[in-house]
């Protein structure tokens, strides 16, 4: 995955409710964004990978143990054949 552009990052600190950062890194053909609402305890982070490259799914899961997250939920979508749901194994 090549980086094409940013990453850059916006802060939204004036909207009780939806308080926190946005950012995007825009890769060949697609980008990753993370958004995060700080109003809610534990914070709430929402990161998209978006490709059409190979990428094992397993990586970004395993990367973001260093946030010490309280729980993870993920969905992996096959955006070529209809937005099927695929099993991350």
């Amino acid at each position: 995955m090549k980086v094409l552009a940013g990453p850059i990052s916006a802060n939204i600190d004036y909207m009780p409710g939806n308080n926190g950062p946005t950012c995007v890194v825009i890769i060949e053909t697609s980008h990753f964004a993370c958004h995060v609402w700080n109003d809610v305890d534990p914070a709430l982070i929402q990161l998209d990978v978006y490709t059409c490259g190979p990428f094992n799914p397993q990586d970004v899961i395993d990367h973001i143990q260093v946030w010490d997250p309280v729980k993870v939920e993920h969905k992996l979508l096959d955006r070529e054949f209809g937005l099927n749901e695929i099993e991350i194994s």
